[in-house]
């Protein structure tokens, strides 16, 4: 009895193995099958950390896509238009790090040799580059009837590269260049097979002229202010946004005398190079709310942004593109301020690539839009000679002493004669307590410092905006840190207190016409 049980429960044993060996080959045959299928990711194959469109987005035009043959199929023109992109930014980064890692993906044998060359060069000389394009203007020349090959021409490439030798910057160079290509799709990659530079077509397009005279002249007649609202300090277009506060705070600001106010952008905030439409329509409300009270808006693009990387470039020319191209026939926006205080990340930063990326920035600018004047919000107007051939009008911020203002004014005005320049911040804070007993001013020396204040402005002419219409119950510590002796005095510079009951200051600030 005991061997019939033994032989029945190995038999057990042996067909239960049999079917899990069987199931497990099974399983494996259909993950081989629907990996085979599927494919693998190209981003994943690059080892990036994050997708291509987060790291490199140049401009990419295709001028004509006219062929004999076959028609170019959108997701075919989507592809090309995709691996041609990744292998600017491999070979980009290939450049920054002399390593080839990842070219083989979208270089065919025969043009990667150059590559490689290049590399070995550079690692002998001990240079390497940053490297980024600008601006893509593609036209196709030809796609094979089996949809595996393509030539085209990319004109005028805006490529924009910093050489190191070392760790130091020995050149720094804009250039213009078009080239012929031809890439062939292998196993799932279109990879390049050929790009050889040509001569560039001379540029026949007309460059409609820039109309900012109008804006200029109301820039010089600004009487504004900077402003939050009261309850969402540097979080205007966050969960708390709500028109019906803001349209209140507009009336009281345009019954204060005042014509314009000074908005912020926070670069991730607004979805980086993505923008977030719902933050655009935001904007959008608070430009029709603006309007609505006869005030116009100055919008600073990029606040709390410092990275100023060549590499980035292309994600934070989208950002202000997208921003600007949907908003700039808006009847309230006055200008554009394209960073807060640049000049205080020249040290961490490095003034050359500060400098570099709001030069290229200003140039975009313009470009997209026509019709309004460009500035920077320097953090002093010292600072405020840099860059002043390339702005529209100067705007620069003063917390220093009212005693050492008028010579800093004309210290600007000898340096800059024949532009405008805007005190595009100044003020004070009233707070006197713990933490700034013998230094801060209380209600009473803010409403002096005002009226001091006032009455340069009003006999030199200058165009003002102030710092702030409330004072705030809670300051971010990512804009003063957590030391209370430092933010504390950031809650107090309103010329309302966090009530909205009016300070002695409120009475300096109105403007009376004819004054």
């Amino acid at each position: 009895m005991a061997i019939k049980l033994n032989k029945t429960l190995y038999r057990t044993v042996l067909i239960a193995t049999f079917i899990a060996v069987n199931a497990l080959i099974i399983s494996g045959i259909s993950s081989a099958w629907v990996f085979m299928n599927t494919g693998a990711d190209k981003t994943s194959m690059l080892h990036l950390e994050v997708p291509m469109e987060e790291v490199y987005k140049p401009s990419m035009n295709w001028t004509s896509l006219e062929n004999p043959g076959r028609p170019m199929e959108t997701q075919a023109l989507g592809e090309i238009t995709n691996d041609y992109m990744n292998a600017w930014h491999v070979r980009n980064i290939a450049y920054k790090k002399n390593d080839p890692y990842g070219v083989d993906d979208f270089y065919t044998d025969s043009a990667r040799v150059r590559l490689y060359d290049n590399i070995d060069l550079n690692l002998k000389n001990n240079h390497w580059y940053k490297r980024t394009t600008l601006k893509h203007n593609s036209a196709l020349d030809f796609y094979t009837a089996d949809g595996t090959m393509v030539v085209f021409k990319d004109y005028n490439v805006e490529e924009y590269q910093e050489t190191y030798e070392g760790e130091e910057l020995i050149l720094k160079e804009k250039d213009t260049t078009s080239y012929q290509v031809m890439m062939l799709l292998e196993d799932g990659f279109w990879r390049i097979r050929h790009l050889k530079e040509i001569p560039s077509p001379k540029d026949t397009t007309t460059v409609a002229p820039r109309k900012i005279a109008g804006k200029l002249r109301k820039i010089k007649n600004i009487r504004g202010i900077n402003y939050y609202p009261k309850d969402s300090p540097w979080d205007t277009f966050g969960k708390k946004f709500n028109d019906s506060i803001i349209d209140q705070d507009f009336k009281i600001i345009q019954n204060m005398g005042l014509n314009t106010i000074r908005v912020f952008i926070q670069y991730e905030d607004f979805g980086k190079n993505s923008v977030d439409h719902k933050k655009l329509n935001l904007l959008k409300i608070l430009l029709d709310t603006a309007g609505a009270n006869n005030l116009e808006v100055m919008i600073t693009l990029f606040d709390f942004y410092g990275d100023y990387d060549v590499s980035n470039w292309t994600l934070t020319h989208r950002h202000a593109e997208t921003i600007i191209k949907a908003i700039k026939d808006h009847p309230a926006l006055l200008a554009w301020d394209i960073k807060n205080e640049p000049d205080l990340d020249f040290d961490s930063r490095g003034k050359e690539r500060v400098i570099g990326w709001l030069e290229q920035m200003i140039e975009n600018i313009k470009q997209w839009d026509k019709k309004h004047p460009v500035t920077i919000g320097w953090s002093s107007p010292e600072a405020g000679e840099e860059l002043s051939d390339q702005v529209d009008f100067v705007s620069y911020h003063y917390y220093g002493k009212i005693e050492d203002y008028q010579q800093s004014l004309d210290s600007l005005n000898a340096a800059v004669p024949n532009k405008p320049k805007v005190l595009q911040e100044y003020g004070m804070s009233s707070y006197k307590g713990l933490w700034n007993l013998y230094r801060g001013a209380n209600e009473e020396g803010q409403q002096v410092y005002y009226k001091e204040m006032q009455q340069i402005i009003k006999e030199e002419k200058v165009p003002y905006m102030f710092w702030t219409l409330y004072d705030f119950k809670k300051v971010p510590s990512s804009v003063a840190g957590s030391l209370p002796w430092k933010t504390k005095k950031q809650h107090y510079f309103g010329c309302l207190d966090s009530l909205g009951n009016k300070k002695p200051a409120y009475f300096e600030l109105v403007y009376k016409k004819g004054e």
